[in-house]
């Protein structure tokens, strides 16, 4: 099995600790997500959406590049758009 390997982007992590934004959601946002749409500006970009039970079925977006084996995370934010 040729597994991806998930990194964080420095502005990633500053994101998650300034929105307390857990990494095993982020984890399980891009590994399972409720649902992926193409980045509209930039090849390769997707953002991920899933409902976090934890944090009050609040939809979580994870925004993600994919590059060879890895998934580089950009991003990610709670989606006030995005319905629960």
């Amino acid at each position: 099995m040729n597994e991806k390997r998930v990194i964080f982007t420095q502005h990633a992590e500053t994101m998650l600790a300034e929105r307390s934004i857990e990494r095993q959601w982020v984890d399980r946002t891009v590994a399972e997500p409720d649902a992926i749409e193409p980045d509209p500006e930039r090849n390769n970009v997707f953002r991920a959406f899933r409902s976090i039970p934890e944090h009050q079925g609040r939809v979580l977006r994870v925004v993600y590049a994919l590059s060879g084996n890895q998934i580089r995370i950009i991003t990610a934010f709670f989606d006030r758009a995005r319905n629960r």
